[in-house]
């Protein structure tokens, strides 16, 4: 009789081990869940696959579920990248845009065309590759160097 109470216990404590550790394992889920996270699925998916890893991905899937929280996204408080700034960010990048316009134009000199159709501020080297003042003579003189 003792025997058979002994296998009972022992079902009984294998079972509730095994329970208790998929229930563990499916708490960054629960969090996501309850945060209306995302990436609830992959989540849950990733929970099961760390039953399978020996739970070494676990801790990564709790992180991963408590950093979002739906009233504020992803970043902390105070974060400017978060989700209700939109309209900030448009209007920084448009003024951005425009600040770097006017930047432009008042770098632009007038150029002035000579009779090749070239502008001043282009030498036909400078057409051909070549840059840092060299001419084509320059050029040709340092190849001719090379090759000796």
């Amino acid at each position: 009789m003792l025997d058979y109470l002994a296998l009972v216990i022992l079902l009984f404590a294998f079972v509730t081990v095994f329970y208790g550790i998929i229930a563990i394992h499916d708490i960054p889920y629960e969090i996501a869940v309850h945060r209306n996270h995302p990436h609830q699925d992959a989540i849950h998916y990733a929970g099961w696959i760390s039953l399978f890893t020996i739970g070494a991905i676990w801790p990564f899937l709790w992180i991963w579920a408590t950093l979002y929280r739906e009233d504020r996204g992803w970043g902390m408080l105070g974060d400017s990248t978060s989700p209700d700034d939109g309209g900030l960010l448009i209007n920084r990048l448009a003024a951005l845009e425009e600040r770097l316009e006017r930047l432009e134009q008042s770098d632009k000199v007038p150029a002035t065309e000579n009779a090749e159709g070239e502008s001043d501020g282009e030498t036909s080297g400078e057409a051909d590759g070549e840059s840092d003042g060299e001419t084509s003579g320059e050029t040709s003189e340092k190849a001719h160097g090379e090759n000796e």
